[in-house]
């Protein structure tokens, strides 16, 4: 009986993903735990290296404050050594923290809910999850996810040297690779902020008279999000690493790494490392969202993708992509939802875009490195594209006041000989001049001198632009780019090295876990 019931529940999940869209949680992407054999980069990446065991398994789980408590699902041999497991309740009714223990393991087996829905117009918080920092939590089926409900919290912030990871049962048993990815959900946050493209309600003018809502696709019970509280907090996010995420959970279904769903202004967001997603690195759904320190590596679809009608600050961004993998490296829109407001406004700086020379169109959907389109206003500032096998930027206008605009200020960037792609009612002659080389400290021909994603000289020779101007989130830097120079480590430690991308002696390698 028991069998059947999660039979049950992962067929309603597939029924209720089947309608998936272009704007809901899941975008297409390859999907599952898919490994293709890549021509080898130059330089030939570091190989992968060999698990040591290690890990002695702790002796038991510890109690949490949750009636449920914490099940002891045994020891589990890997190649690192033997671990505790402890599975998580599928609900956490009661604020719990899950202390870091040296050989334990915390498992999803399934989708995990904090707390339950409080609603669209509620203003308190409920239950609150906090995790320790150097906690490692993996899914143990595909279908599991972490689900942070509307008016509840996850306070999941670790250090410099201790990152919480959140990964996948083959990553603990030491049977990945490279290219693997999709081999469970990932992490959601739900919140009380406006959004469009509503699935229940409607959106009206000004926030406070808004009535909508969305679900979260993904499982048999609903999982809404949406409301009117611009400055929500769902918690925060702090020193993590979400690793191969994306399962697919019906056709053209998968989950993200870490999805933002009418997330608000109250919401910490630092420090977060996305790697090998076989969807988006990340996924911003509505919302008023701030994060700075966000780093994407080998997602398979775009490195970020915003949508539904978010305002966003973002700082510091290294969106850096597999060879011959993934699809754009930001798709920013509303689209199918191009007449409603609130309009997408998204201001994006000290970013370092990165496609190889051998990721020659990638997988071709969006067809450049920067696609913007339906009812977006994007502003680029100190800002890195480095393509030089793709066009840089794609503009597709659907018309009147409801077309997408751009503004770039202090943009460097390498691209093939087309630069612009224009579509809809956009040419790319249109798009050449929205962006403006040669203007605003904008330059469509540099010629790269990164060191892997460290600038170099022509990186440094470009002046700043005072981003400060647009929003007091921002921090002011004299550089453009996500990373200024060899002293500049923001990204060392917390991270996770791989042959796409490595970030120093003190990160540890994705494809094992790190021993403290």
């Amino acid at each position: 009986m028991k069998n059947f019931h999660g039979l049950l529940l992962v067929g309603c999940s597939a029924i209720a993903l089947a309608g998936c869209g272009p704007t809901d949680i899941a975008s297409p992407g390859t999907g599952g735990n898919v490994t293709i054999t890549y021509p080898t980069p130059t330089p030939t990446p570091t190989p992968t290296p060999t698990a040591t065991p290690t890990v002695t398994a702790a002796a038991g789980c510890p109690t949490i404050s949750d009636p449920q408590g914490l099940t002891d699902s045994g020891k589990l041999a890997t190649t690192q050594g033997e671990w505790r497991v402890c599975t998580l309740p599928a609900r956490i009714n009661t604020s719990i923290t899950l202390p870091k223990i040296a050989g334990l393991l915390y498992s999803m087996n399934g989708r995990v809910d904090v707390g339950t829905d409080a609603g669209f117009s509620s203003t308190s918080n409920t239950v609150t999850l906090t995790i320790e920092p150097g906690v490692i939590l993996f899914g143990n089926t595909g279908t599991s996810w972490l689900a942070v409900n509307r008016g509840n919290r996850i306070n999941a912030v670790g250090t410099a040297t201790a990152p919480i990871i959140f990964t996948s049962r083959d990553n603990v048993l030491g049977l990945n690779t490279e290219t693997s990815q999709g081999q469970w959900g990932g992490v959601v946050l739900m919140g009380r902020a406006p959004i469009t493209d509503c699935t229940t309600g409607s959106v009206a003018s000004g926030s406070t008279a808004s009535t909508c809502e969305r679900q979260t696709e993904g499982a048999a019970d609903p999982a809404l999000f949406g409301g009117t509280n611009s400055a929500d907090n769902s918690g925060s996010l702090k020193y993590v690493q979400i690793r191969y995420s994306g399962y697919v959970l019906g056709s053209n279904s998968e989950l993200q790494a870490l999805t933002l769903e009418g997330v608000g202004s109250g919401t910490q967001l630092e420090y977060i490392q996305s790697y090998n997603s076989s969807d988006d690195g990340a996924e911003f759904f509505g919302g008023t969202v701030n994060m700075k320190h966000y780093i994407a590596v080998g997602a398979d679809d775009d490195s970020l993708d915003m949508d539904t009608g978010v305002q966003a600050n973002l700082q510091y961004l290294l969106l850096i992509q597999r060879a011959g993998s993934g699809d754009a490296l930001m798709e920013l829109d509303s689209n199918g939802n191009e007449a409603q407001t609130p309009r997408q406004k998204s201001v994006i700086s000290n970013f370092t875009a990165i496609q190889t020379a051998t990721s020659s169109n990638n997988e071709s959907n969006d067809q450049a490195a920067l696609l913007f389109r339906g009812n977006s206003d994007i502003t680029l500032v100190n800002g890195i594209v480095n393509t030089p096998a793709n066009e840089c930027i794609r503009m597709n206008g659907s018309g009147g006041a409801n077309a997408a605009t751009l503004t770039a200020r202090s943009v460097a960037m390498t691209c093939n000989s087309t630069k612009y792609l224009g579509t809809g009612t956009y040419t790319a002659t249109q798009v050449s001049g929205f962006f403006g080389s040669g203007s605003n400290g904008n330059n469509d021909a540099l010629t790269s001198t990164l060191t892997g994603y460290v600038n170099g000289a022509n990186e440094t020779a470009v002046s700043a632009f005072d981003v400060t101007t647009l929003s007091s989130y921002f921090t002011a830097t004299t550089y453009i780019g996500a990373v200024k120079d060899a002293n500049d480590t923001w990204y060392a430690g917390w991270t996770c090295n791989s042959g796409a991308a490595n970030f120093g002696t003190t990160s540890t390698a994705c494809t094992l876990l790190p021993i403290t």
